[in-house]
Order: structure tokens, then C-alpha cells, then sequence
């Protein structure tokens, strides 16, 4: 959007359910869902999906809602819990970060996925129902994803989702008592359409095979859209 002459500022993300064929997400809501958040993302075996973030791991689910309501407070998240439609468990979260509606900017962040959401199609639908939900809905100017520099399967799910790459910013933080140098990507609101466009064709029920094994992949569609 570059004339901004009408712009006003949005609506804060995350206040709806946001439902497709394989995930639907969920305003966070401890009540309905600490058991099944803890259960997909908690303990010891779970650990090694918190490495590059701020939060976690989670020892229990006491310490969980505690941590993850702290960065609600403290840090303004607007978080979605992901559940599997096949079945109904909870399979993982995300959470809208840094947002800023005067200027129509958010980030997508702390996704946490379970070993059932990890390389799925549904894991791809989440992350496409709240960049919908930012530009259909809201229609914010821009979108970030940010990620510790050295996390490449981050990078790498940006980068194939259609972020685009904007740099390294070096010794950005100090994070569980080691350096990090945080890698930002984004999409803008110009570059939706064709996003979007990508997204729904891989996600068609028609590119799967009888398997579930995809037929072209989403980088392919993307050439084309």
C-alpha cells in the first residue's frame, strides 16, 4: 500500500477463530486448553522444539501458562492455539508479536509445533489462515517473521512460505545465556496476492496423492502465481 492518504490505523489480529480444511485456530484460552497445549508442546520431550525461542522448554503445565501468560502481558501476544480437525488435538501454537496497528504491521512468532504438525499440510495451512487473517481481514502494509540466525529450519520455512529475506541484525540479543543474531524476513501487503495465490493452490485437496505425499511442491507454485 503506498498511498496512504484514507490509512487508518487497524484492528489488533487475533481475536477470531481462523478455521481451514486440515487446522483450525483458537484465541488461547487457558481453561479449554492448557491440558492439551502441555501435552503437545510440554516436557522433556518436547524440549529441543524451544531451543531457538525466548521461552520454554516447560517443565510442567503450571510453568507453561505462567511463562506464556508473562509474554502475553508483558510483550502484548495475541496467541492462537492449533488444533488438528482430523482428530481434535491440540498440535501447536503461534502467536501474533510486535504488533503495531497505527502502522499496520505485525509478526508472526514463537510457533510451536508438535512432532504431528511438524512438515505437514497443515502445518503450511496455520501459517497461511494468520497472514489471511492480517491482510484479508485487517489488511495491514506488512507482515515479519524474525528467527535466530543460525535456526535454518526457520529460515528455510520463511523463506518457502514467500518471506522475503531482509538482513541480519548481529549481536541482537542475548538469549538463554548465548549470542543471537536475528535473521528478518516479511511480506507486504503487495505481495499477498500472489502469496496468497501459492498457498491455496498447494493446499488444494487435488495436489496430494492418496497418501498425503505432495504432488508439486509450494515454491513451484509460487514461480507461476
Amino acid at each position: 500500500m503506498t498511498d496512504l492518504t484514507s490509512w487508518s490505523p487497524r484492528a489488533l489480529p487475533g481475536n477470531k477463530v481462523l478455521e481451514g480444511r486440515r487446522v483450525r485456530l483458537e484465541p488461547l484460552a487457558w481453561s479449554a486448553h492448557r491440558q492439551g497445549l502441555f501435552s503437545a508442546l510440554g516436557g522433556a520431550a518436547h524440549a529441543a522444539i524451544w531451543r531457538y525461542m525466548a521461552i520454554g522448554p516447560f517443565a510442567s503445565a503450571d510453568i507453561m501458562e505462567r511463562t506464556v501468560s508473562e509474554a502475553i502481558t508483558e510483550g502484548g501476544w495475541r496467541t492462537l492455539v492449533i488444533r488438528r480437525l482430523s482428530d481434535g488435538k491440540i498440535v501447536g501454537m503461534a502467536s501474533y508479536m510486535r504488533n503495531r496497528p497505527d502502522h499496520g504491521s505485525t509478526e508472526v512468532g514463537s510457533i510451536a509445533y508438535s512432532p504431528l504438525l511438524q512438515n505437514s499440510a497443515g502445518g503450511t495451512e496455520a501459517m497461511a489462515l494468520m497472514a489471511s487473517h492480517v491482510f484479508d481481514d485487517l489488511r495491514y502494509r506488512r507482515y515479519e517473521w524474525k528467527c535466530d540466525a543460525a535456526n535454518a529450519a526457520s529460515r528455510s520455512a520463511a523463506e518457502r512460505l514467500g518471506f522475503t529475506f531482509e538482513g541480519i541484525f548481529r549481536q541482537d540479543l542475548v538469549m538463554k545465556g548465548r549470542n543471537r543474531d536475528t535473521a528478518w524476513f516479511s511480506i507486504i501487503d503487495s505481495e499477498w496476492p500472489a502469496r496468497r495465490a501459492a498457498l491455496t493452490s498447494w493446499l488444494d485437496p487435488k495436489n496430494f496423492d492418496e497418501d498425503g505425499k505432495q504432488l508439486r511442491r509450494l515454491q513451484d507454485f509460487r514461480k507461476t502465481a
